[in-house]
């Protein structure tokens, strides 16, 4: 995985992050085509953030067309002052990403891509797992899914969220009553409860 920081000339208050570069083999038959994909991650450090995947034939071309694309797909993320509002685990083919938010003076307590997300988002105090696969193209889309699917609570509804009272569960140790579901069962319970007559044995036939 490569992972560089680059400034941009045309918006100098954006910060892109070059998360991962793979080479492309194409087997022709002249030979091989090469080109290179580049994921690049951009963002504002102000709750801005997008992510750019770019193809050409040289290094220098992928990671500019990924970052022209990364701009286009800048969206606002919620922010809870310099973490994440609540956790959350959201999942993108076979990667999984666990954000959750963290005290203040905690950092960026993740490795990788995530950490390329986080830091061009501007969030400073976080802790973040992937999970599943670690194919880094996947874990940046897991988690700018995530981040863009949070929400701040209003204290109103936050505060009636931590005192919400569960019901009590069910007395497992008290019998348990089966009602009868069909008039056979009605009738065959009656029959145990009520004592049976005897009766009386057949009569013999005369013998001859």
């Amino acid at each position: 995985m490569v992972m560089t920081e680059r400034s941009s000339e045309e918006q100098s208050d954006l910060v892109e992050k070059v998360v991962h570069i793979r080479r492309v083999a194409k087997v022709v038959k002249g030979g091989r085509n090469l080109t290179f994909n580049a994921v690049v991650v951009v963002g504002d450090g102000q709750g801005n953030v997008g992510v750019g995947f770019g193809k050409g034939k040289a290094v220098p071309d992928a990671i500019r067309k990924g970052a022209t694309l990364a701009r286009k797909d800048m969206t606002p993320v919620t922010l809870n002052g310099s973490t994440v509002p609540y956790s959350v685990t959201t999942k993108f083919r076979a990667s999984k990403v666990l954000l959750r938010p963290a005290q203040p003076g905690a950092g960026i307590k993740a490795g990788g891509a995530v950490r390329a997300v986080m830091e061009a988002l501007g969030v400073k105090d976080v802790v973040a797992k992937a999970l599943g696969s670690r194919n880094p193209i996947n874990v940046v889309q897991a988690a700018i899914q995530g981040l863009r699917q949070m929400e701040v609570l209003s204290p109103a509804v936050e505060e009636q969220a931590r005192k919400a009272v569960l019901p009590a569960p069910p007395d497992r140790r008290a019998p348990l009553r089966r009602e009868a579901s069909s008039r056979r069962d009605r009738d065959r319970d009656r029959e145990r409860r009520e004592p049976r007559e005897p009766r009386e044995p057949a009569p013999r036939p005369a013998q001859t």
